[in-house]
């Protein structure tokens, strides 16, 4: 059996030409493929972006504020006890 190969995608862009000799001299000096370097700054870049994007910073203040919204928002839920308790039993193994 042969292992599987990775697929993968292709990306084409343009650029000037003093744009490519910097980004070609970076990728120089750091021991990288113009491709490797551009992958790897191009991958930091959007977790970083996706990061700030899909955090919430909250002050100590509204900290709380959420969490005491949270724990008033606690009240009997049978429905869902009810499905958690057939959720359980169906993962417990017949003896």
């Amino acid at each position: 059996m042969t292992a599987a190969t990775p697929s993968y995608e292709r990306i084409d862009l343009r650029t000037s030409p003093e744009i490519k000799d910097l980004l070609v001299r970076a990728a120089t000096t750091s021991g990288m493929s113009i491709s490797a370097f551009l992958l790897g700054a191009a991958q930091e870049r959007a977790k970083r972006v996706l990061a700030e994007n899909e955090t919430i910073v909250l002050s100590a203040h509204d900290w709380e504020a959420f969490f005491r919204v949270l724990d008033a928002s606690d009240k009997p839920r049978p429905k869902l006890k009810a499905a958690a308790k057939r959720y359980t039993k169906r993962l417990t193994p017949a003896k």
